[in-house]
């Protein structure tokens, strides 16, 4: 049986906090808050902890896990050759949505990378997952507490949705507050590359240390051949129960397409959801129609993006028309969650 528990993210209680923490160090798991979504935690240094979150996600094994860390020096352990950039980065990200790629430590199984030379770490800013991790005194590995390939979760009800029943204890903490995972960047070259965008962006990374490379894998479909250095770089995401497509294209030809695609599936039997903003919701006549955030304020659309594309399950729809967004920014992680949750599939006006 699942323990679901609430807590204050601001001024958690400790004895629950302690109580998950020992249910890490037995080898069990722990669904818990952080800053970006909900994870699903085990002890990184359990290999048979670690493979229950792969059972419990439905999660491919060859799709490597992050490590998650409350102590700076927690990262010497667990990573090699750490580069001035890293820790330049570290200093100015951590705690924060950031995670850095390194070539890995002897001391951390190879269940947690896939296998390959290299480990993924951040440290959480959320003062829940912060205190949980220090007071377990392990790394903890977590990837989103959802079933593989579904919407991230990020609210607690997301999480019991998915996974009671697979975890040990869910913690509620509230709704996170970046809404999308954190960045990956791969530091093991001589070029800091983004492998996955996030609410730390391109142009804050450039900011403290110059040049940065974004992957390919991040602008298009990848193939199934690749191997993954981070999560995310692989296999289909995010995804609801509906066929999401994204239109693109000028924003008042954008809402005349989708309208008029609204009209021809509703013709044929077909619920049709409309994930719309706040500047353009009004426009639309038909259609289940969710406000995703305001365009103007792009943050607010990657808080509730995958809030957006669970509620459209909650109403049954078939067919979800998405308008696009920039890539500037944190729009490119926007865009990047969209199109996987779409399949890459897209519409231009």
């Amino acid at each position: 049986m699942t323990k679901v528990v609430k807590l204050d993210r601001d001024n958690p209680d400790m004895n629950l906090i302690d109580e998950a923490a020992a249910i890490l160090l037995n080898g069990g798991l722990v669904a818990f808050p952080t800053e970006t979504v909900y994870g699903i935690g085990a002890n990184s240094l359990n290999p048979d902890a670690v493979a229950k979150i792969f059972v419990a996600k439905g999660r491919p094994q060859d799709n490597p896990l992050i490590l998650h860390i409350a102590e700076f020096q927690d990262l010497f352990k667990y990573a090699k050759n750490v580069s001035n950039d890293s820790l330049k980065l570290a200093h100015q990200f951590w705690p924060g949505p950031l995670t850095m790629i390194f070539e890995k430590s002897d001391i951390v199984p190879s269940i947690n990378t896939a296998g390959m030379n290299t480990v993924a770490i951040r440290m959480p800013s959320n003062k829940i997952a912060h205190t949980l991790i220090k007071r377990a005194g392990v790394p903890v590995s977590a990837p989103s507490a959802n079933l593989s390939g579904k919407p991230s979760p990020t609210d607690a009800s997301h999480v019991i949705s998915d996974l009671y029943g697979r975890v040990d204890m869910i913690i509620d903490g509230g709704s996170c507050d970046v809404g999308v995972e954190s960045t990956v960047v791969d530091m093991t070259g001589e070029i800091p590359t983004i492998l996955r965008p996030g609410g730390i962006t391109k142009e804050m990374i450039m900011d403290v240390v110059g040049s940065v490379d974004v992957d390919p894998v991040v602008y298009k479909k990848p193939s199934l051949d690749v191997k993954p250095k981070s999560p995310g770089m692989k296999y289909k995401h995010y995804s609801p129960d509906a066929e999401v497509y994204i239109v693109k294209g000028n924003i008042g030809d954008v809402i005349k397409k989708i309208q008029e695609l609204t009209e021809f599936q509703l013709n044929n039997g077909k619920k049709v959801g409309i994930m719309a903003t706040e500047q353009t919701c009004e426009k639309y006549r038909n259609g289940e129609v969710l406000v995703v955030g305001n365009r103007e304020k792009p943050e607010t659309i990657a808080k509730n993006l995958f809030r957006c594309l669970r509620e459209f399950d909650k109403k049954g729809v078939d067919v979800v028309y998405a308008e696009g967004f920039d890539y500037d920014e944190i729009g490119l992680a926007i865009m990047n969650r969209l199109e996987k949750a779409a399949g890459y599939r897209e519409i231009n006006a």
